[in-house]
């Protein structure tokens, strides 16, 4: 890639950032202008600046530090029980015909099922622990990993796989040694997609719990108390910031692990 094409992308990417941080100063102004002037009730729609003050000052707050630690202990053991469970599960899939067409019927009756609506449940079998939590954030992660892994093997090369066979390579080392770094950039795309999913999701499931300890926890408490608007509005703003900080370090590394991907190319020129 040309230098000059690389520094369209950098200059691209900078705009998009710009974009980004006009529009969330527009959703804080406009909060902030509808609250103060009496339009709505600050008993609803506390002051933006007083929720952000708020969320600042809970960063000193211990007790809620652990429940953010706890609520990411939940998301993280999720997302990584998902990943070891739909990878291989993927691999299997994608390399053996005969595998996906007999799992087909199971994984297409499975997948519409929406995460939230199984909380009760899990909530009835486990208790409302974070081995609910974790469960949840399990299942939900589940899809996205397994279909980009199925789907990154369809992208790999024939020609690769073929020259492997032709120097009489058997179907585990083809597996590994094309397959599997041609799915790759796929895989680590279906991980971000649900770690995102799972951020939302362990703390859904905090939320409708409303006990124990966690940033849903914490929310679902703020909103059950009097005046509470503006610890729940300041849970959210720390839910949103997470959420952003994850999905910003997984797409550096992907930026960094497959820097041949089209949409990476150039980003570290």
């Amino acid at each position: 890639m040309s230098p000059a094409t690389a520094r369209r992308k950098r200059t691209g990417r900078a705009g998009d950032a710009l974009l980004g941080a006009v529009g969330v100063l527009a959703a804080f102004a406009a909060c902030e202008a509808l609250s103060r002037s009496g339009m709505v009730r600050r008993a609803f729609l506390p002051p933006a600046s007083e929720v952000l003050v708020r969320a600042v000052e809970l960063g000193g707050d211990t007790a809620f530090l652990n429940g953010v630690g706890a609520t990411l202990e939940a998301w993280a053991t999720g997302l990584a029980l998902a990943c070891a469970l739909a990878i291989p599960l993927g691999l299997l899939l994608g390399s053996v015909p005969a595998a996906g067409q007999a799992a087909r019927v199971l994984i297409e009756f499975l997948r519409p099922v929406p995460s939230v609506a199984l909380i009760p449940l899990v909530s009835l079998l486990l208790g409302a622990g974070s081995e609910t939590t974790i469960a949840l954030v399990t299942y939900a992660c589940v899809w996205p990993v397994l279909f980009n892994t199925v789907y990154g093997l369809g992208e790999t090369d024939p020609l690769a796989k073929d020259t492997l066979r032709a120097f009489g390579f058997g179907r585990l080392a083809v597996l590994l040694r094309a397959g599997l770094p041609s799915a790759a950039p796929f895989i680590a795309a279906g991980v971000r997609i649900a770690a995102a999913t799972a951020l939302i999701l362990a703390v859904a499931s905090e939320i409708l719990a409303g006990f124990g300890e966690g940033l849903g926890t914490f929310i679902a408490q703020a909103g059950m108390a009097t005046d509470g608007t503006r610890d729940v509005l300041a849970g959210v703003v720390w839910a949103g910031a997470l959420g952003l900080v994850v999905n910003l370090a997984l797409t550096a590394v992907e930026r960094r692990l497959f820097p041949w991907a089209p949409e990476h190319r150039g980003s570290r020129v």
